[in-house]
């Protein structure tokens, strides 16, 4: 029972930050067409740090202390889908630790790059995502 538990926080854990994942590039966009100084800025600043700090890298935590725990419980470390699966999760929390750069940045107001650059961005967590999703449901190798 204890199993199934740690499985449902595991996905709950998941969505919340697949959410804050996808959400923060989307709110740099907007931010990148907010006059620096402006409190439009201001908000934004305020908005990225709490979703970063108080969502994101939260969920983060919990999914991976949940998923290992998972893998321990069931004996998965030596299966190659989960080898795979580890390599993108480590890609996807490669992902979180750039944005909460990009986050310092815009704090700063250091604006390097465009709108578009993060319109890119926005769809790289959501193919992690896919490559994740499907090596867990179909475990191919």
């Amino acid at each position: 029972m204890l199993y199934l538990w740690i499985k449902a926080l595991h996905i709950m854990a998941i969505i919340s930050w697949m959410a804050a994942l996808l959400y923060l590039p989307r709110l740099f966009v907007y931010h990148c067409g907010a006059p620096v100084g402006s409190q439009q800025s201001e908000t934004f600043k305020v908005m990225e740090m709490k979703l970063y700090r108080y969502i994101s890298t939260p969920a983060m935590i919990v999914s991976w202390v949940a998923g290992l725990w998972m893998a321990w419980d069931a004996g998965w470390f030596s299966q190659g889908w989960l080898h795979g699966k580890l390599l993108l999760v480590v890609l996807l929390s490669a992902a979180h630790g750039i944005q909460g750069k990009w986050m310092k940045e815009f704090a700063r107001d250091d604006r390097r790059r465009s709108e578009r650059f993060f319109r890119f961005m926005n769809e790289v967590p959501a193919l992690l995502m896919v490559g994740i999703v499907l090596l867990v449901v179909l475990k191919p190798f």
